[in-house]
């Protein structure tokens, strides 16, 4: 950095802009309810490590798991141990209505369980997939299929 730079940026910094600016991300930092392991890896490259490693496909509810964990298996946070168990809960509870039941559609389940606990997609995005993935790429040409409404997710049961 050249000392002109240097000195630009410390202005900056002490301007009324710069600490708005220092506030915001600080107040944006504290709202965030997990941290995950990947680095700076891609969800995507994190993802395709661990099918070359295990020779089979991850899902998305896999790659949660592998990207929220530390190294001695337990939960990067508290809030990312609480998401763990209600995703294993919701996905028991799953798997217990389509072994009842062969009209369940077993495809979208894991969808279907990360938009119950985590919430609806984020316009345009598609969780634990990278950035430049988008719900069409990722779910095909039906939009609805990876945000179904409350009534509709039951008429499909």
């Amino acid at each position: 950095m050249l000392r002109y730079q240097w000195e630009d940026a410390v202005r900056f910094w002490n301007s009324k802009k710069g600490e708005d600016r220092e506030r915001v991300g600080t107040s944006s930092r504290q709202k965030q309810k997990f941290t995950h392991t990947a680095r700076s890896r891609s969800f995507a490259s994190v993802a395709e490590a661990e099918e070359v490693k295990f020779g089979q496909k991850v899902g998305r509810l896999q790659l949660f798991e592998i990207t929220h964990r530390k190294k001695d298996r337990s939960p990067m946070t508290s809030e990312a141990g609480e998401i763990m168990e209600k995703l294993k809960e919701k996905k028991a509870e799953y798997e217990a209505i389509a072994s009842t039941d062969s009209a369940v559609n077993l495809e979208n389940i894991d969808n279907r369980i990360i938009t119950e606990v985590l919430g609806p997609e984020r316009y345009g995005r598609v969780r634990f997939q990278g950035s430049g993935v988008t719900p069409t790429q990722y779910f095909g040409s039906g939009s609805q299929q990876y945000m179904p409404s409350g009534s509709q997710a039951q008429a499909e049961f």
